[in-house]
């Protein structure tokens, strides 16, 4: 058994409120946790938990108890990974998904390295535009794009980016370039529908806003299938800088109305991060993170 399995149950109760969850969370069955829990109290000398038919509540003394508790686990944790960092190399299997776009050279660079470096450690690699689930798809955690959402996810951060307007110097030969994003409406315009059709496109630049709601000439769910449609010529389309900008460089495209980004309703740019379903995060995903941060803000840098 674990160290501190009590805490560790009676913590990911906590989060997940609710035993089911974090029994399938901790890889035990719900009766195990119960009576892990109980044995903590009676240890305690103090109900934790209100359990009732519907929900799971903090007692005042589960409520004094949790804070101390999570840093407690938190510390078992840095303790287990300073061990680990000072007798073993990363091994084992990663598996996780990871945006279409990716795939293109930034991760496989790095997923190369570090199998080169570490022979024990083997990956499997669900690529993919849609929002997957860690726990449903039995995943170590999962890289994203775009917004962090709110959830009982925990976010790990990779890199910021920005996105911007790009064609293609075919596209620009027939149809001119926009002067401004409100010329957009007359050009052919890609949008990427997975995971979800933005209604708006927000423009900011240091002197202007513009919002636009956009209607598609075409359409893809997949971003690699926006990149390519954009590099064939096919229209005008929002692509994130650490993605395009090494094409862009070479020639292959131009972005349009430099001046402006592309962000959220609240006027945020995007970022690349990774979600865990539990604070418990393996070293070897933190050192494959670590590598991917470092080899996306190298390519997030805007071209001038």
């Amino acid at each position: 058994m674990k160290p501190l399995w009590g805490v560790r149950i009676f913590c990911a109760v906590v989060e997940r409120r609710s035993f089911v969850a974090a029994a399938r969370q901790l890889g035990t069955s719900p009766s195990s946790a119960t009576r892990a829990l109980q044995a903590l109290e009676e240890e305690m000398g103090a109900a934790l938990l209100a359990r009732s038919s519907k929900q799971v509540e903090l007692t005042m003394a589960g409520e004094a108890y949790y804070p101390i508790a999570r840093q407690m686990l938190d510390l078992q944790q840095q303790a287990e990974e300073e061990l680990n960092q000072q007798v073993a190399a990363p091994r084992g299997l990663l598996r996780f998904s990871a945006p279409e776009t990716l795939g293109r050279g930034i991760l496989p660079r790095v997923l190369a390295r570090l199998a080169e470096e570490n022979p024990d450690l083997r990956f499997d690699v669900l690529y993919s535009d849609a929002t997957l689930e860690p726990i449903r798809e039995k995943l170590d955690f999962a890289i994203r794009g775009a917004f962090p959402t709110s959830s009982e996810l925990i976010g790990y951060p990779l890199w910021d980016y920005r996105r911007h307007l790009y064609a293609s110097p075919a596209y620009l030969a027939r149809h001119g370039a926009p002067a401004s994003p409100r010329e957009l409406p007359e050009h052919r315009v890609i949008i990427h529908t997975a995971p979800r059709v933005l209604k708006a496109w927000n423009f900011v630049s240091a002197g202007s806003q513009i919002s636009l709601n956009l209607s598609a000439w075409h359409r893809s769910n997949s971003g690699n299938g926006v990149l390519e449609a954009i590099r064939a010529g096919m229209g005008i389309g929002r692509l994130g800088d650490w993605l395009a900008e090494p094409l862009a460089a070479n020639g292959e495209l131009v972005r349009l109305c430099p001046e402006f980004r592309i962000v959220s309703s609240h006027g945020d740019d995007p970022q690349m991060h990774a979600v865990f379903p539990s604070r418990n995060i393996p070293r070897k995903a933190r050192v494959l993170l670590d590598a991917l941060r470092q080899e996306g803000r190298a390519a997030a840098i805007p071209a001038p």
